[in-house]
């Protein structure tokens, strides 16, 4: 039998402001546990929470980007259950009215090909706190310092129907993010999170097959197994004569396996209800005007204008394009090597394989963009040769690493 796959993925996306999403605790990463957590992060009697206008701002701009409706009306809700790292036995965030409504992203695939991937919604929440097991024997430890947190959480539509599709879609989101300047989109440390919902279903056949989550995937690499090893698991255990039944899994990569967590059955009833102590916020359309004008240049425009005014192919201004450190670092050494072709050859291909070999991002370049222009700019008036043997056989001798970060 032939069989699809369903994909559908949550993100949690920690956003980029200097205090918590109620309180003014900082939101440092790293600082000692329980340094950051506040009465109010606490839920002690008598404190209020007091809404974060910046992570308002951040979840508009956001919405803007994808092309979403807007919730001007939006409510925050409080989602109860128990678990030793919330200590005030809820969480709060949105339901039946959240910020963001339907939007979409399109995706580039292996093939060039472009697929539009619907967005259900996207609401703000509080994170919880951090459970940790490993250096306590016999016991849990708590550190409050996330909760609080400011997450946008993204939940798309299950219109991916392979991994590498739900990897390119959160590789998207994860670009996007980082141009908006709203998440650092560092994945190690918990800034980018991902939910995959995955079932499979008889090809042709319409109606969805029993979804399991796999919770918390924090990397590209882990997804796309994940959801491999998840969709290997469904159709085995049907191929058998069993039945997927509706889980929570968790993803491990040691054993590359998924194991259930808890089952529908076992579910809490969060039973979501307005948060009293929040008003609804009224988002005005002069609020709206203004988080517009300050969009930048997003990855889709900026491929386009790569192509037209550099003359690169899609898939060089695609690359170019993936990061807005990158595209930036481009266009300065285009600015003054002048040759865009050969500029894109170095970024992409000498620059990046410098870069992977000292494992740093390019905003940690041990060179500048105005010493590989300069540089380019010797090659293209022939003042020294590319071919030369001292910048084939070690393109970059005068180099040493940037220390790390």
């Amino acid at each position: 039998m032939q069989w699809e796959v369903v994909i559908g993925l949550e993100i949690h996306t920690q956003l980029a402001t200097q205090s918590k999403i109620f309180s003014g605790s900082a939101t440092t990463f790293g600082s000692e546990p329980n340094t950051q957590a506040s009465l109010v992060d606490l839920g002690m009697p008598g404190t209020l929470p007091v809404l974060n206008q910046e992570a308002v701002r951040m979840a508009v701009k956001f919405g803007l980007a994808i092309d979403a409706e807007i919730g001007q009306h939006n409510v925050f809700a409080r989602k109860n259950y128990f678990y030793p790292d919330l200590p005030k036995g809820y969480q709060i965030s949105q339901m039946e009215l959240p910020i963001v409504g339907k939007g979409h992203l399109d995706i580039t695939l292996e093939d060039g090909t472009v697929k539009r991937v619907g967005i259900t919604r996207a609401h703000l929440e509080e994170d919880a706190g951090k459970s940790l097991h490993e250096d306590f024997s016999g016991a849990t430890g708590i550190d409050l310092n996330r909760a609080g947190t400011p997450l946008l959480e993204i939940v798309s539509e299950p219109d991916m129907r392979n991994a590498k599709e739900a990897v390119a879609y959160v590789k998207a989101i994860h670009a996007l993010v980082r141009y908006l300047g709203i998440c650092d989109g560092n994945m190690a440390e918990g800034s980018l999170r991902c939910d995959c919902n995955v079932s499979v279903r008889p090809k042709g056949q319409i109606e969805f097959g029993t979804r399991c989550e796999i919770k918390n995937v924090n990397s590209f690499r882990f997804i796309e197994k994940a959801i491999n090893t998840e969709v290997r698991r469904q159709i085995e255990l049907i191929e058998d004569g069993g039945k997927v039944i509706q889980q929570t899994r968790l993803y491990d990569p040691n054993k590359d396996e998924t194991r259930a967590m808890r089952s529908k059955e076992e579910a809490n009833d969060y039973r979501y209800f307005p948060d009293p102590d929040l008003l609804p916020v009224v988002i005005e359309d002069t609020f709206l005007d203004d988080v517009r004008a300050q969009l930048p240049e997003l990855p889709p425009q900026k491929r386009e204008r790569f192509q037209e005014q550099f003359g690169l192919s899609v898939y060089d201004a695609s690359v170019l394009a993936s990061s807005r450190e990158q595209a930036d670092y481009f266009e300065k050494v285009v600015s003054i090597g002048g040759d865009a072709k050969l500029a894109a050859n170095w970024v992409m291909v000498e620059l990046g394989s410098l870069l992977n070999k000292l494992g740093v991002d390019i905003d940690q370049a041990p060179v500048t963009a105005e010493q590989l222009g300069g540089m380019l700019l010797r090659i293209s008036d022939n003042t020294i040769s590319a071919r030369s043997p001292r910048w084939s056989s070690r393109p970059w001798p005068m180099v040493k690493a940037a220390p790390t970060r």
